[in-house]
């Protein structure tokens, strides 16, 4: 028969080894982070740098823009909040920010898409006719073809199309044609690398005008929506839009993306997220992370 002390000692030392085994196998903070489930299309057109902001969106926005191509919110973003950064060449970029651009893809192996030429047939953006565009074109290729050379896979979205004020071309199906055109007919019939086409909606139709973008055979990232029609007089009205609108999103194949416009700065539109407090989201923002999503 063991004695005792033995079976004392044993009994506790079997007691130590179990604590400390139950420790040892407890989730650490990191792992206790799940995913969240929210919707991948769902995104945000606006300059997010407070992290209050992007603690209030978290659950249900999954990326966001801000017309740049690098971001100032904090470094960890992306496993905190879950959220996508995606950098922008607006149009007419300098050389240097070709440059800046790519490093900063390099330095972020979650980057896998690039947003060009802001709004081309608005002569207080980009401002580019399609065969302007067409040369600019060839540098975006460039740079998603230096990037492939060096292990990183990036496609390429836009051009971000509107309704716009340039002479002839107030309708970005005419500009869009003419830019196929000229880049065909300047580069031997190829047609120009667009992975993914970029499009804006400002007022009601969303729906018809999707449809007449199915020509391109293209899936779309709309990248700037609300609804600015003069009779959207109040956010009650506005909530209303924003829920066709996102539904019309989420069923359609064909949507790959969207994006609200915008956080703050809007405020005669009534198309804010955010009260003017950091984190401090409104009816509507609430509305738009809560939305349901098709999975």
């Amino acid at each position: 028969m063991p004695n005792r002390y033995f079976l004392i000692f044993t009994s506790l030392l079997i007691i130590l080894i179990a604590a400390g085994c139950k420790k040892d196998s407890a989730p650490t903070q990191t792992q206790e982070a799940a995913h969240i489930e929210k919707s991948p299309k769902r995104g945000l057109a606006y300059d997010l740098t407070h992290a209050a902001d992007l603690e209030a969106l978290k659950a249900g926005i999954s990326w966001w823009y801000n017309w740049y191509f690098r971001t100032n919110a904090e470094a960890d973003y992306y496993d905190k909040y879950q959220m996508e950064f995606i950098p922008m060449l607006w149009g007419g970029n300098r050389a240097d920010d070709f440059t800046q651009m790519r490093n900063f893809i390099l330095a972020h192996p979650e980057i896998n898409y690039l947003l060009v030429l802001n709004e081309p047939n608005l002569t207080d953006q980009a401002n580019q006719t399609p065969a302007q565009a067409a040369l600019e074109w060839l540098k975006y290729e460039q740079v998603i073809s230096e990037l492939a050379a060096l292990q990183r896979t990036v496609y390429l979205v836009g051009p971000a199309m509107n309704w716009g004020t340039m002479t002839g071309y107030a309708d970005p199906i005419v500009w869009l044609d003419d830019f196929y055109a000229a880049y065909k007919s300047a580069n031997a019939g190829r047609e120009p690398k667009i992975d993914y086409l970029a499009f804006h909606w400002y007022d009601y139709g969303l729906e018809a005008q999707l449809d007449r973008l199915k020509k391109y055979g293209k899936k779309i990232w709309i990248t700037e929506m609300a609804n600015w029609n003069a009779q959207i007089d109040s956010y009650q009205k506005q909530i209303q839009q924003m829920q066709d609108m996102v539904a019309i999103c989420e069923s359609r194949d064909d949507v790959f993306r969207y994006a609200w416009f915008i956080g703050r700065g809007a405020e005669n539109k009534y198309s804010n997220l955010f009260n003017s407090d950091p984190g401090e989201l409104n009816n509507l923002g609430t509305l738009y992370v809560n939305l349901p999503y098709s999975k």
